[in-house]
């Protein structure tokens, strides 16, 4: 079919139309399907600027142009009823071409797809034409602004990949055709106008520089690992701030990079290989499966948590006004609410997972979500257990001015950035281990004092069912009642008897 196709190309144009239109529609497919199913495998823009994308500029225009008309693509079709079972199982391409045919380039006689929808473009333009008149609108264009969204302009932020190159040679190089300055707080990243277009600059092409928010930017930052550290990523595609990690860690040391998606997994590749960092392992599987006293995470110093979210502070960025689920008229309803339940569900289950690894001296929870829900109730649902693993909140980036909601103590803690003023919504919460002997012998004697307890038979049991449960209450309040008691009546009783008093913990 292909071979027919170039004896007929009658220019380069020709064929570079033919296989972006093709290019365009596995990516559009991607993101329609990510969107219907609320899981994206990755945001318009990381998907069209992979590396076997070949015309990625032709290929971005393509695809945004196409979803910015979608809703009236799809009317057109329904209304011409041209499409059967073949073409249906093709709609991505079909709503490529479609759009090129009622809106853009000329299409020429080149490839089936393109051979059956010009020969009912005729159908085509009268049920648009139906459509403006049912509409009440002139021109297709007003029909667009019906679903317009207002964009947010923001810099251009690019990080230089140190392990490629370091930030003066980059300030140089993308100077020459550019206004460009080095950031005031992440010292690897650059800022350069809103409009600048660096997708097919050799710099970003090579992995020498990656194209990264300055909020995104911020997350490795935080977490702060060392040369030689061993660290957990713990779901790492598309793999930025993998790579990130790597520049920090100067390539030294090990990065374990866990991800449960396969095709996620195939994306974080492609982005480790880009950046040509060596000290990363893939693992592919789940983090919740990892088990913290495995032999193979008991070197692990540091451990990064960016869990699924909904993505609400970088919706423009990813382009999201454009896909249907954002269309105008779709309003939070039932459904959204009960999703962020779930996912805020989730990150509880990752952040206290996270918390459990023995040797991990600091976690960063981030997301891309301005809720509160998954982010301040989050954190504050697992305070308790952090801090019974010796954990506390620290202040990442404490020059920087917005923080977390005021909704418990120690809020000031956290690190928010705005999608308006920042142009990305992100959160950022540090956790550190605290470095005090007297806590560990705490833990220590508080252990021991449970297994004390245990043998002495101070361990409640009852049967529910076939099932037997066990329920010790040595870090509960009730515990501590008890034991304030008990030591009140030995200090009594050795006060009446001239004995000595020696508390039985240090509680």
């Amino acid at each position: 079919m292909v071979a027919v196709a170039v004896e007929r190309w009658r220019s380069n144009g020709e064929r570079s139309a033919y296989f972006a239109r093709r290019e365009a529609a596995k990516v559009l497919g991607s993101v329609l399907q990510g969107d219907a199913r609320r899981q994206a495998v990755g945001s318009i823009k990381s998907l069209i600027y992979r590396p076997c994308i070949r015309n990625k500029k032709a290929t971005f225009a393509l695809v945004c142009q196409t979803l910015k008309h979608l809703p009236i693509i799809k009317d057109v079709l329904d209304a011409a009823t041209i499409l059967n079972a073949k073409w249906k199982r093709q709609q991505d391409l079909i709503y490529i071409i479609t759009y090129d045919i009622l809106f853009g380039q000329a299409v020429s006689l080149v490839g089936d797809a393109e051979k059956f929808l010009m020969h009912h473009k005729d159908a085509l333009q009268t049920a648009l034409a139906r459509l403006l008149v049912k509409k009440n609108v002139k021109t297709p264009q007003d029909l667009v602004d019906l679903y317009r969204i207002p964009e947010v302009s923001k810099p251009r932020y690019v990080r230089v990949n140190t392990l490629k190159m370091d930030v003066d040679s980059a300030l140089l190089e993308l100077g020459q055709q550019n206004m460009v300055e080095k950031d005031n707080m992440v010292p690897d990243l650059l800022i350069l106008p809103p409009s600048t277009d660096l997708h097919n600059h050799p710099l970003v092409t090579n992995g020498s520089v990656f194209m990264q928010g300055k909020a995104s930017s911020m997350v490795a930052a935080a977490l702060d690992p060392k040369p030689g550290w061993e660290v957990l990523d713990a779901c790492s595609a598309p793999g930025n701030k993998t790579v990130h990690l790597a520049a920090l860690m100067r390539g030294k040391g090990k990065i374990i990079a866990c991800e449960l998606n396969k095709e996620r997994v195939i994306r974080l590749k492609e982005t480790i290989k880009l950046s040509g960092a060596s000290n990363i392992e893939v693992l592919h599987g789940d983090f919740l499966n990892c088990n913290p006293n495995d032999s193979s995470f008991s070197k692990v110093r540091a451990l990064l948590l960016d869990p699924s979210c909904s993505g609400s502070g970088t919706a423009s960025v990813r382009l999201d006004h454009l896909l249907p689920s954002n269309a105008a008229g779709h309003a939070a309803d039932v459904t959204d609410t009960e999703r962020l339940n779930k996912l805020a569900a989730f990150q509880r289950k990752v952040l206290m997972h996270a918390l459990s690894f023995p040797a991990v001296e600091r976690v960063v929870y981030s997301t891309c979500s301005i809720h509160q829900i998954e982010n301040e109730d989050v954190v504050k649902s697992v305070l308790p257990l952090a801090a019974s693993y010796g954990f506390q909140l620290a202040s990442p980036f404490p020059q920087w001015q917005r923080r977390g909601l005021p909704v418990f103590e120690g809020f000031q803690h956290l690190l928010r950035t705005d999608p308006v003023e920042d142009g990305e919504g992100f959160f950022i919460a540090l956790f550190t281990k605290r470095d005090d002997k007297n806590h560990s012998e705490k833990q220590a004697t508080c252990r021991n004092n449970s297994k004390s307890l245990a043998r002495d038979g101070c361990t409640s049991r009852f049967r529910s069912g076939k099932k037997r449960i066990v329920i010790n209450f040595a870090h509960t309040k009730l515990f501590l009642m008890w034991l304030h008691a008990k030591q009140s009546r030995r200090k009594r009783d050795n006060f009446n008897t001239g004995g000595s008093y020696r508390p039985m913990t240090d509680y």
